[in-house]
């Protein structure tokens, strides 16, 4: 009975959320289990060109060392990635699977030019600070009772690991690429009236065609912020605290 109710819950997972979330789970029970070495899943440059380890940006961005700020992370990620899959991108697969790969190949560059060897945390970050910037006007509820708009999320994460760890990197890369994708995707398009740098692919909307009717390579935009005119002429090991959107237990 108790196996049935896990299954049940597992398929009900949204399919991308789904397989990264299993991704985020396998690889560090592997390298707890001594299957495979940490030090082959990470992230480092040398081995990455020279040696032509080309597996490497792939595992360190499923990659955590099992603990308890781990578990805190996989349920963001399994929290916050299904609330996207479900909501702004429900049945626009290949949106979503677009924006994760966006981000994610941004990342790879970053960490790789400030020798970064986990990705784990960023990614996960990037996502998170896509669906606060989706949700700006939601109430979140953060540790201790605190309430805010979900816009403040990432930066409240950034100050609070801050004051527990004196290390804001990860964060602060996650928030870069993520506005990076917010940025380019919807607002410099909506509110500025300028060009689309961003769409998706042909062949990942013939993969994952959309369930109903939507923009391609967009799908639905958010709300312009632009003022309406008036008609006149007529690292590994670390640890980390996370906000919440919904409280646990609530899914």
């Amino acid at each position: 009975m108790a196996e049935s109710g896990l299954g049940e819950w597992f398929r009900g997972i949204p399919p991308v959320t789904r397989y990264w979330f299993t991704g985020c789970v396998v690889l560090p029970v592997l390298e707890r289990l001594n299957v495979v070495s940490g030090r082959s899943l990470v992230l480092w440059s040398d081995p990455f060109f020279n040696n032509f380890q080309i597996w490497r940006p792939v595992t360190a961005s499923m990659f955590y060392p099992m603990g308890f700020h781990y578990l805190i992370q996989l349920y963001f990620l399994y929290s916050y990635s299904s609330s996207l899959e479900r909501g702004f991108f429900d049945g626009r697969t290949a949106d979503y699977v677009f924006m994760l790969f966006f981000n994610w190949i941004c990342t790879v560059i970053v960490a790789l030019l400030i020798g970064m060897p986990i990705l784990f945390i960023p990614l996960i970050l990037t996502m998170v600070y896509v669906w606060a910037q989706l949700n700006k006007d939601q109430i979140v509820t953060f540790w201790f009772g605190m309430t805010f708009k979900a816009c403040y999320l990432p930066w409240a994460l950034l100050i609070f690991n801050y004051i527990l760890r004196n290390a804001i990197m990860d964060e602060l890369v996650g928030i870069f690429v993520g506005h990076m994708y917010y940025v380019l995707m919807f607002k410099y398009p909506q509110d500025y009236g300028g060009r689309t740098f961003l769409s998706t692919p042909q062949f990942l909307m013939r993969w994952f065609p959309p369930r109903r009717g939507g923009v391609s390579g967009f799908g639905v935009r958010p709300a312009s912020r632009r003022p309406q005119v008036e008609d006149q002429g007529g690292r590994w090991g670390r640890g980390y605290f996370w906000g919440q959107g919904q409280r646990l237990g609530d899914n």
